[in-house]
Order: C-alpha cells, then sequence, then structure tokens
C-alpha cells in the first residue's frame, strides 16, 4: 500500500467511526424528516431522531425567523449529511411538497391539530407533541384523520417509554406487589406558573405574530408569548393540566392499562396569586373516576411539595405496597415485611456524548425520547400502533380537557366514550369545541 492508498483507506476508517452506531434495525431507516415548530421541545425530539436512525431532515418551519435559521444551521450540524434543511414559514407550503416520510409537531398547542391533519393528508407519519389537541373536537378530529390516512402516529407522551418506569410497571405493578391497588395520586408541585405582569408590547420583527397567533384569540403581544412561556394563558393551551397532569395521568392509564374515565370532576382556580398577567390555574385537583379505582390529580404552583423527591409524579396505594414513580426515579416500599426497591434514572451520556452540552437538554429525559422515537420507526416499518398511539393521546388530551371544564361550569362530567360526548348536558358539550379565529376553520371528525 502506497501512501496516498493509506491515507484514503485511513480517511474513509475515520468518516466510518465518525457515524452513528445505529441499531441495525433502524440502520436502513433513510427517512425523510420535516419539523413544524422549531423551538425547544421541537429540536430536542429531532435531535433524538436523529441519534437513533440515519433520517434526512430536509425541511423545517417556524413563524419566528431567527429560531428557525438557528434550528437549521444545529440540524447541518447534527445530522450526518450536513447539509442545511430547507425552511418555511408557513407549515402548508412545507407540506405541498409532499416529499416527507416523517412530520415531527411541536408548535403551541393550538396549532397540533391543523399541522398535524394536513401532515396526514401529506403522507407522512406523525410524531406529534402532546396534548394532541386544546378541545376535544380537535383530538376527535386527529384520531380520525389518523386512521383515515392509514399514518402512524405518535405522541409525545414519552413516560411510557422512560426505561425506569418500563421497569416499575413490568416487574412491580404487573407482578402483584402493590397487591389491590384502590386509588393512585398525581400531582405537579413546581413553581412553574409566571407570577410576572410585564406591558404589552409590539411584536419583535422576527417574529411573525399574526401566524403564530393562527387560529387562537388574538391577544396583544407580550414576552411571556413567546418564546416558551405561552402556557401562561388558556387562550394557547390548557395551562398546568395540558402540560404536566397529561404525562402523569397517561403514564397512570399506561401501567395499570386502563381506558376512559366514566367522570371527570374538577375544583380549583387562581387562588393565590391574583396579580401575575398569567390567566392559568395556580391550584387545581382533578377527580379522573375509573370506577373502583380513583386516579386524583393536584397541582400548585405555590407552597411546599408533600415529598420533595417526588414533586411531579404518580403515587399508586395498594394493599400490599406503594409505589412512587417520577422523572428521577421510582421507589416501591412494601406494606409490612419484605424489600424496598429504589431505581435512579438511566442516563446515556456516554453514549450519546452531545447530550452534555446540548443547550436546555432535559438529560434524563433523553432516553425516554429515544425509547420513543425508536418505538415510532419500529412500527412505521411494520405499519403498526406505537406505544404512544394517537388514540391514547386522544383519551388522555381529552381527559385533561375535561378536568378545566368541570372546573369552568363547576360540576362533575360524565363521560360517554362511544358518543364521544358528555352524558345529558347540552352546555359542556358546546364546550367541546373553541371557536377558531377566522379565517381558520376548526376541524370536525366528518370533515378531515
Amino acid at each position: 500500500m502506497n501512501r496516498r492508498q493509506f491515507l484514503q483507506v485511513s480517511a474513509a476508517g475515520l468518516a466510518l467511526s465518525a457515524l452513528p452506531n445505529y441499531a441495525a434495525e433502524f440502520a436502513d431507516q433513510k427517512k425523510r424528516v420535516g419539523l413544524i415548530g422549531c423551538g425547544w421541545y421541537g429540536k430536542c425530539d429531532l435531535f433524538r431522531l436523529i441519534q437513533v436512525a440515519p433520517v434526512e431532515v430536509v425541511s423545517l418551519c417556524d413563524v419566528d425567523k431567527n429560531m428557525l435559521a438557528n434550528a437549521a444551521d444545529m440540524v447541518a450540524e447534527r445530522q450526518v449529511s450536513k447539509k442545511k434543511p430547507r425552511t418555511y414559514g408557513d407549515y402548508r407550503e412545507m407540506l405541498k411538497e409532499k416529499d416527507l416520510d416523517i412530520v415531527l409537531i411541536a408548535p403551541p398547542d393550538h396549532w397540533h391539530a391543523l399541522a398535524m391533519i394536513e401532515a396526514a393528508k401529506a403522507g407522512a407519519d406523525i410524531y406529534v407533541q402532546k396534548p394532541i389537541g386544546v378541545d376535544v373536537i380537535e383530538c376527535q378530529a386527529m384520531l380520525t384523520a389518523a386512521r383515515k390516512y392509514k399514518r402512524v402516529v405518535q405522541v409525545g407522551t414519552q413516560r411510557r417509554s422512560t426505561p425506569h418506569l418500563i421497569e416499575a410497571r413490568d416487574t412491580i405493578v404487573r407482578e402483584g406487589k402493590l397487591g389491590k391497588i384502590g386509588m393512585v395520586e398525581i400531582c405537579c408541585y413546581y413553581h412553574m406558573r409566571t407570577s410576572e405582569n410585564p406591558p404589552d408590547t409590539a411584536p419583535p420583527e422576527n417574529l411573525d405574530y399574526e401566524m403564530w397567533t393562527g387560529p387562537a384569540p388574538m391577544r396583544p403581544y407580550n414576552k411571556l408569548v413567546h418564546p416558551r412561556s405561552w402556557r401562561a394563558f388558556m387562550e394557547y393551551g390548557n395551562g398546568i393540566v395540558g402540560d404536566m397532569c397529561i404525562h402523569m395521568y397517561d403514564m397512570a392509564r399506561w401501567m395499570l392499562e386502563l381506558g376512559w374515565p366514566k367522570s371527570v370532576s374538577s375544583f380549583g382556580g387562581i387562588l393565590v396569586d391574583k396579580h401575575g398577567k398569567s390567566n392559568i390555574s395556580d391550584t387545581q385537583t382533578i377527580t379522573f373516576n375509573h370506577g373502583d379505582l380513583p386516579i386524583v390529580w393536584t397541582h400548585r404552583t405555590w407552597g411546599e411539595a408533600p415529598d420533595p423527591k417526588y414533586q411531579w409524579a404518580a403515587i399508586f396505594y395498594g394493599d400490599k405496597g406503594t409505589l412512587k414513580a417520577g422523572l428521577m426515579g421510582y421507589d416501591f416500599i412494601p406494606q409490612g415485611k419484605g424489600q424496598p426497591v429504589h431505581r435512579d434514572v438511566t442516563y446515556e451520556l456516554e453514549q450519546y456524548p452531545e447530550d452534555k452540552t446540548e443547550k436546555d437538554l432535559e438529560k434524563h429525559v433523553a432516553p425516554a425520547i429515544r425509547g420513543h422515537m425508536k418505538n415510532f420507526l419500529s412500527c412505521i416499518a411494520d405499519r403498526s400502533k406505537p406505544v404512544a398511539d394517537i388514540e391514547q393521546g386522544y383519551i388522555s388530551s381529552a381527559a385533561c380537557i375535561l378536568g378545566n371544564l368541570s372546573m369552568k361550569l363547576g360540576r362533575s362530567l360524565a363521560w360517554d366514550a362511544a358518543k364521544g360526548q358528555v352524558v345529558e348536558d347540552g352546555e359542556a358539550n358546546q364546550l367541546l369545541c373553541r371557536p377558531y379565529r377566522t379565517p381558520w376553520v376548526h376541524p370536525y371528525p366528518d370533515k378531515v
């Protein structure tokens, strides 16, 4: 071998060694990918997908020009081809190309339904962030679209793919170590609701605020709205219930193999922080009635948490023991004699060293997102339903929305899952569909 041949072979070896070590089952998944919503979690999801399969990110869409340009640069740096994706300010223009195998959807909640339905019509399989919609009719239309256009749709409720929680389900719950489970408490005590009251201003030049608002009611621009803190306003989502409750409620349903609640009741409101601009509840309790098993949600954005180790968690109470399950680990506490079990969250920082330096990445959540993406890709390959299939996302999202409607109406809501409506409550059923701002048209199951 001469010097030139040696250098060529060495360079080829170095290039191969620089490639990610994809699992064999995903090594040929060279899907064309687009992302709608290039903010914090859109990039978190996209970069985990890039880590597990040799996908090519060809399209990005966002109404914030700066956010869009930044995401394009980061994608070019991260993906194997080093190509910069096409960029769009309107998701409809991106989807017109009809050249995407996968579309990730991660804009604010009020944009999920329209984008997801159009992506399904364009022939893409879809990963959509939770909650799937901001109202129940949106959720129903999204499920209908997924089935009508035969798309694989994974919802971003990645507790179902969290390694230590899978272990807790399999070795504690399914093995009967809790005995008869009589109650589940789910909770969030993070002080995550803003108490600021900044003045309204003109939107920044880099943001198309008209398009950002889309079908939601038009509010004056405020720095609390964009980026990331839009959840302070019910106009764009469902508050802490739509953000945090859905994760833990969905996790409890998954662990216990539960479907719809029979009824939902809630009480709460802005009980403590009455001075901030935010209009979401700072205190709320929801009871999801599953027959002989109540699942009770509580959030407080003030005061102390009952258990500092499990501030965002699910606690399963059985007559043989208790299971505390959260993002950072789980604890099984047996009743009487028996061996307690403690597990910490799984990190994968050595396998995926880029996790160590990625800005704003929740390092403890990254393995769960990767697991969720692997499940998604596997189901795309065999056209099966993923672990967080759109129907499961519909159940968990709609049940949480019903919790907010119960609080608003001041009464319990019985649910007819077959009919997809509240039992004998015309006023509540009117609220299952939020009005859309002109010219946007609300989707309905019979019109997708």
